[in-house]
């Protein structure tokens, strides 16, 4: 594909992903003080009980343009699908750029992190609450973009450094993550400058290696927990490239990853409920779930 073709089909891809109206959910709960510290709820659309819940975690590069609005008609698809959602909003970047940005700042150092980690311990109380029909023993955990780093985390918190405010004495109870597009690996995303330098606001380039070991997919593994990963072979967002090294990094910790790629697919339509990678993700789900 020629780069002109390329930049078209990003371009509609990004369009129709974006073009549906946001879908009010049944019901938002607070897990903190601050107005980002909250969950949003989507029943299943067909009043079952006993159903996986998905927790969602959007993307954006963690900045703060990005909330979780733009992926409530994924999660409201997930919910015509069966599953019980939550979609946990968090911390971004700060609207106005640092000094030297381009854009506004991906990410806050350690907000971002700790309303994550607040959320996933406060949602089993506030799921029980807004989501009767949920069972959650079947919960997956899926995320896009940085959404998909901070999914592939959330399920890794258990192998964090000793001494890490985020670290569990055990493995979350989670059946699952389906990572979709995640930025799991830093160094190639560093290298491929994914999200014009996101990472290194995110971190901090002063102290990127050290907030790397705690925070870097790549670097926690394994986790032993199902990990399937869902890839756009097009996408030029979070390229093959950055998958495939997190792929490559469980197989040398001895954790198998499941990957699969979508021939013709770019960034986005994996959270469009119009594309058929979507249908693919819900599958993806739904085997981890049930």
């Amino acid at each position: 594909m020629s780069d002109s073709a390329g930049r078209d089909r990003d371009a509609a891809e990004t369009e129709s992903a974006f073009a549906h109206p946001a879908v009010a959910p049944d019901g938002s709960a607070s897990y903190g003080s601050h107005p980002d510290q909250v969950i949003d709820f989507f029943a299943p659309r067909d009043g079952r009980t006993g159903v996986p819940l998905v927790v969602l975690l959007h993307g954006g590069a963690w900045r703060a343009p990005y909330d979780r609005q733009h992926v409530s008609p994924f999660a409201d698809f997930l919910a015509r699908r069966g599953f019980a959602v939550a979609s946990v909003e968090y911390r971004r970047g700060r609207e106005i750029p640092r000094q030297g940005a381009a854009g506004p700042v991906a990410g806050r150092w350690p907000e971002t992190f700790d309303d994550v980690a607040a959320a996933m311990d406060a949602l089993p109380a506030l799921a029980a609450r807004e989501l009767p029909g949920a069972d959650p023993r079947r919960t997956v955990v899926t995320g896009h973009s940085a959404g998909g780093q901070l999914a592939l985390w959330a399920a890794a918190r258990h192998v964090l450094p000793k001494g890490s405010p985020w670290r569990l004495p055990a493995a979350p109870a989670l059946r699952g993550v389906v990572a979709l597009a995640p930025i799991g690996d830093f160094a190639s995303a560093v290298e491929l400058d994914v999200c014009s330098g996101a990472l290194h606001q995110l971190l901090g380039a002063d102290d990127f290696e050290a907030r790397s070991a705690h925070v870097d997919p790549a670097l926690l593994l394994p986790t032993g927990i199902a990990t399937a990963v869902v890839q756009g072979v097009e996408d030029t967002t979070v390229p093959q490239a950055v998958t495939e090294a997190f792929v490559d990094a469980a197989a040398k910790a001895g954790e198998m990853v499941g990957l699969t790629l979508l021939d013709g697919v770019g960034h986005f339509p994996l959270i469009d409920p119009a594309a058929d990678a979507c249908a693919v993700v819900a599958e993806e789900i739904a085997q981890l779930a049930w």
